[in-house]
This record gives structure tokens, C-alpha cells and sequence, in this order.
């Protein structure tokens, strides 16, 4: 959800398709939002004809939609998040041993697994359809994506996999991943940067089962989508879910950044939310937007099989993340192979502070 959180909220009020470059400590906000096995990184990328592309082992048949370059297929499996002692992977690393141990199931596993191996080669159905987004959207444009062919493309976010592993069973889950828009190279902006999308969905007795009278209280009516919730849930479950989103990246943001960390929401729209919120941090003086989230789109979650259950979802840029936790200057960094800048990263433990020198 990350990149398009962000790129949702500009396009709804323009028929075309901006770059928001909104300034914040100097940084333009680009982005917003174990596992199967990763891709390798010594992958061959080639087009063996100039009628096809082969990309992970398959090969994908060019039309008048394919725009996707060698230099882009060339970033394709190098999975800097799971790169041992890579800046993005020890943000990611914090990320998930926070989850893993605030949040415990029933039997004393963790209650979130975590996806981030999931193959970049999506559908357009995968990437737009499922989350809801219109045909015309601004964001399907062929100026802002890397696409295959008319049907497959690299996706411009981790959201592309949210229907995915919400129909194959999952309540509770993250998905962390490589993800492409065609943008300007510069030091905040890069066709090729990592996401991780959250989705937590409750049934009725999770929801309720603590409040007060709760087995009286129900997830779904028939009524009306008014700016604090959709037509098909109860206030009464709407307040809660939201409730305990903010609760869940509040924690979150406080055990990355600090304790005494200043949080507040902004209203915002995103297709496959509504509720919709961004979060905005006070960090070193200075405010700051880290995440967009939401109560989950209800059609979205009953097409993928969950219709007896309501949730929210929330995406966040992990380089966007890593620049103002590490002071990090230039997103470019982050492709660099020299020691100078890796061996920083190289700590006994994720939680061990850095700043870049």
C-alpha cells in the first residue's frame, strides 16, 4: 500500500498523475505502506526475442503496453530488505520482532506472520482490481508503472498481495517487498524502493469479547457511509478497529523512534480504505508523515472471502523510514556497494542506534 497510499490521496483531486514532493525535514515525501522463499538475487533477466521478456524463470509476451527497461530488470531479485545488515533490513528486522513480540496468538505464537519473499511480477488485477481501484485511475498510467504486457507488470506496491493472503486464510499479516514507479532519479526519489503493508482483521467475538455488554454488539448494518464510516459497519465496531489501528502504529512508531514520541492523524482518502488516516510524527522538532492507513474498503475484504470479518491496513516506505532514523541523505545510498556505507550498518544487534557518518 505505501507507494499508493500517498500517490491515491494527490490523484483523487487530479486527472493526472503527480509526484508529490511535499517537503519535510528537507526529505520529499515519495512513498508511503517468516516468509516463502525470497527471490534469488543472481537471477537472469534477458529478452532472448524482442517478443518476450523473461523474468524469474518465466517469460512474458511484449505488447503495445510493455515499458519496463534492462536497467530496471536488473534491480529485480536483489532484495536489499532481506540483505543481512542492510540498512532496510534492520528497519524491516525492527519492525518485525516488534510485532512478533507485542502481538501473541492464542497457542503463544506470534499473530502476525511476515511475507517477504513474494515474487514483484504481478497482475494488473493483482495490483489495481483487487484493491478496488477505478480503470480510469490516474495511478494505472503507463508513465507511472513498469509493465510486462497488458496483463502482468512489477508491482508499484506490496498492497498488489493483500487479496492474496487475505483469501488464502490469513487474519493477521505483514508483506514486505521491492516495489516500482517510474519517477525522476534524485536524492529522495528512485523507480525501485521497499514497502511493508499490515492487515489485521477481527471477527465479532475478537472484537467485542472485552467490552462491556459486548455479545450484544454486532460488525455489520444496513445504513448509510457517512465521512466516519461505510454504509455496511456498526459505529460501534468502526470506533474499535480504528481505535486499535492507531493503538498498534503508535506503539510501533514509539518503540522505533522513542519514548515522549508526538503522533497526530490526518483525514485523508485512499480507494481502498474509509476510514483513511496519515500519520504524522514530531521527530527531532519537526513534523513528518511516516504511513497512511485505514479501515479496510468491506467489498475488498468480502471478495477475498472474509465477509464475516471487518480490519484495517496501513503501508509504510522503509526508506523513507531509514532516512530519518539513520540520517541517511540520499535514497541512492541504499543501492551502494561500498564498504563505507555497508559496514556502518554491521551492529550486534537491530536496535543498536546509527547515524551515518
Amino acid at each position: 500500500m505505501a507507494m499508493l497510499w500517498k500517490f491515491m490521496r494527490v490523484a483523487k483531486y487530479s486527472k493526472t498523475a503527480l509526484s508529490p514532493k511535499v517537503k519535510v525535514r528537507g526529505i520529499p515525501i515519495h512513498s508511503r505502506h517468516s516468509s516463502s522463499k525470497s527471490v534469488p538475487s543472481d537471477f537472469a533477466a534477458s529478452t532472448p526475442c524482442s517478443n518476450t521478456v523473461e523474468l524469474l524463470g518465466k517469460a512474458y509476451p511484449q505488447d503495445d503496453y510493455s515499458n519496463v527497461t534492462e536497467k530496471i530488470l536488473s534491480k529485480v531479485g536483489k532484495n536489499l530488505h532481506n540483505k543481512k545488515h542492510h540498512p532496510l533490513w534492520l528497519i524491516k528486522e525492527q519492525v518485525k520482532d516488534h510485532f512478533y513480540k507485542q502481538y501473541i496468538g492464542r497457542r503463544g505464537n506470534p499473530l502476525f506472520s511476515v511475507y517477504d519473499g513474494l515474487s514483484p511480477v504481478v497482475t494488473v488485477q493483482q495490483n489495481f482490481d483487487s484493491l478496488l481501484i477505478p480503470q480510469n485511475h490516474a495511478s494505472r498510467r503507463k508513465e507511472d508503472n513498469y509493465y510486462l504486457n497488458h496483463d502482468h507488470m512489477l508491482r508499484a506496491h506490496t498492497s498488489a498481495h493483500q487479496w492474496d493472503l487475505i483469501h488464502s486464510g490469513l487474519d493477521a499479516f505483514l508483506a514486505v517487498g521491492d516495489v516500482y514507479r517510474r519517477d525522476t532519479i534524485d536524492n529522495t526519489h528512485y523507480p525501485v524502493f521497499h514497502q511493508m503493508e499490515g492487515v489485521r482483521l477481527f471477527s465479532c467475538h475478537e472484537l467485542f469479547s472485552n467490552i462491556k455488554d459486548g455479545e450484544s454488539l454486532q460488525l455489520f448494518e444496513q445504513g448509510h457511509r457517512t465521512a466516519h464510516k461505510q454504509e455496511c459497519h456498526t459505529m460501534e465496531a468502526v470506533r474499535l478497529v480504528e481505535f486499535n489501528l492507531k493503538q498498534v502504529l503508535t506503539k510501533l512508531m514509539t518503540h522505533i523512534f522513542g519514548d515522549g514520541l508526538q503522533v497526530r492523524w490526518v483525514d485523508c482518502y485512499f480507494p481502498f480504505t474509509h476510514p483513511s488516516f496519515e500519520m504524522e510524527i514530531n521527530f527531532q522538532g519537526e513534523w513528518m508523515e511516516v504511513l497512511g492507513c485505514g479501515v479496510m474498503e468491506q467489498q475488498l475484504v468480502n471478495s477475498a472471502g472474509a465477509e464475516d470479518k471487518i480490519g484495517w491496513a496501513f503501508g509504510l516506505g522503509l526508506e523513507r523510514l531509514a532516512m530519518i532514523l539513520y540520517d541517511i541523505p540520499d535514497i541512492r545510498l541504499f543501492w551502494s556497494e561500498d564498504e563505507r556505507f555497508l559496514k556502518q550498518f554491521i551492529v550486534p544487534h537491530i536496535w543498536q542506534k546509527i547515524k551515518f557518518q
